[in-house]
């Protein structure tokens, strides 16, 4: 017995009882719902970083790495699904463990864009410390640009400030400077700025 490629239901011919696809157009069919759904991940996984760049919390560069392997695994399934669905073999658990990374990207970004929108500029906490190092990688579009800084927080040694070109080329190692930071709105702490001591 095996499953339809579009509908998911049980089928014991060619044709499924369900939808009334042939096991061909079922593989069409769900081959161009998975390339809509791969556009949605992918729309969602170009807002994720834009939007950790105006609202970046303090630990950016772990949400990052998480991330990117939440979004390499939902392409590799992506690929194995399309692989799977030429050969017209089962897919539907495969299938549905690729609907659950769908809106991730969106959830991650919305959640970002919250919790630095809804939080009040009154709460911001300063924080003086000194610049130990700059990072910068330039990309295709915006980069990476990192302040390194000592850090206020206990267990942390050093925080990893995303800047924009301006704060990238304001400060240089050795600069004592106040970090402001916003405690969240959904309780994320987020980096607000930062300035000359």
């Amino acid at each position: 017995m095996t499953r339809c490629l579009d509908c998911g239901s049980e089928r014991v011919s060619d044709q499924c009882p369900a939808c009334g696809l042939t096991s061909a157009a079922a593989e069409v069919m769900f081959r161009r719902r998975l390339l809509k759904r791969t556009a949605v991940f992918l729309a969602g996984s170009l807002a994720f970083p834009y939007i950790s760049q105006i609202y970046p919390p303090l630990d950016l560069d772990l949400m990052l790495v998480l991330f990117g392997l939440f979004f390499f695994a939902a392409l590799g399934i992506a690929v194995v699904l399309d692989r799977r669905a030429r050969i017209r073999h089962e897919i539907e658990v495969l299938k549905r463990i690729y609907s659950g990374f769908i809106p991730l990207p969106w959830i991650l970004a919305a959640t970002l864009f919250v919790n630095g929108k809804l939080d009040s500029q009154k709460n911001v906490a300063y924080h003086p410390t000194t610049v130990y190092n700059r990072y910068n990688m330039p990309g295709i579009v915006r980069g990476t640009r990192r302040l390194f800084v000592n850090s206020w927080r206990d267990g942390q040694k050093i925080e990893r400030l995303a800047v924009d070109f301006d704060d990238y080329d304001r400060f240089r190692p050795g600069d004592a400077v106040v970090v402001g930071v916003e405690p969240g709105a959904l309780g994320i702490p987020w980096y607000y700025g930062v300035y000359r001591r």
